[in-house]
């Protein structure tokens, strides 16, 4: 039987590119995560703000806002989730931006699914879901 890693987490996925978005989003689903997939950088800013998720998969280039945008202000959100951002650009400046930004893990496209499933999953392993935090901050 076969286990479902991220069961009972929300993971936003962040991808303008509609073939990557899906393949992602059914890696996530795959190991039992609820997802949500949008196209662009503001989208992205509104659902970790209303979706609460717990982790973000997140592009650099996007349209309307760039990843290095989105980072930003998931940051500054309270309790922010992991970000594993995902790019084309190889360039270090970049890596070390997102990492000076607070980003939880940087990997270069193409990124093998499973790698990307498991970075999520191991950093995530030592964090209550974003639910069960909720709930426990209003007690």
């Amino acid at each position: 039987m076969p286990t479902h890693r991220l069961q009972g987490r929300k993971i936003l996925i962040v991808d303008d590119d509609e073939d990557v978005l899906s393949s992602i989003d059914l890696a996530m689903r795959t190991e039992g995560a609820a997802t949500t997939a949008v196209v662009d950088g503001n989208a992205a800013v509104h659902m970790v703000h209303a979706g609460r998720p717990d982790a973000v998969v997140l592009d650099m280039m996007l349209p309307k806002r760039s990843g290095f945008l989105v980072l930003e202000k998931i940051v500054e959100v309270d309790d922010p989730p992991v970000v594993v951002m995902i790019t084309a650009n190889q360039g270090k400046r970049h890596m070390a931006y997102a990492k000076a930004l607070g980003v939880d893990a940087y990997l270069i496209k193409p990124v093998p699914l499973q790698r990307l499933v498991d970075t999520v999953v191991n950093l995530l392993k030592d964090r209550p879901p974003a639910a069960e935090a909720e709930e426990t901050e209003g007690e």
